[in-house]
């Protein structure tokens, strides 16, 4: 199975539906996100989640998946920056609630053993790094497997 990541600082502090950053499904290829990682910008405490998405919205900027292997084909799903219209948010947190220290560079990683936290066939499905409260800046990556 081969392995992704992408990576990048937010372009904003997302909201509940807007996702900060991320990875949808194609539409013939689901994924297994084996890691997502999120560190602090700034000086501010601040909390965030893992959720599932059933609905895109519209994603920012894609981002460059960016494979392990070189002799890997390309990735089929696709990583963004911060959501400019509402993704369809599921109220399930994934892998419990990071609550990030008022430093910058205090961080979170959320491992997935096993199988990881799988993401359906289907352009449609995708998880998201979404705010708790006030969002702000961050950078995050995700790591995943098709």
């Amino acid at each position: 199975m081969p392995r992704y990541s992408a990576s990048c600082v937010t372009t904003n502090g997302g909201t509940t539906a807007r996702p900060l950053m991320s990875l949808f499904a194609a539409a013939s290829v689901g994924g297994s996100v084996v890691e997502i990682g999120i560190a602090n910008t700034t000086s501010t405490s601040c909390q965030f989640r893992i959720a599932r998405c059933t609905a895109a919205g519209t994603p920012g900027t894609g981002l460059g998946e960016e494979k392990y292997d070189t002799t890997s084909a390309a990735a089929s799903c696709t990583a963004a920056n911060s959501h400019s219209a509402d993704a369809t948010v599921s109220a399930d947190t994934v892998g419990g609630i990071a609550q990030l220290g008022a430093a910058v560079g205090a961080g979170w990683i959320w491992t997935f053993g096993a199988g990881g936290l799988r993401i359906p066939t289907g352009t449609a499905n995708g998880i998201g790094i979404i705010p708790i409260g006030t969002g702000q800046v961050i950078t995050a990556y995700f790591v995943w497997d098709e």
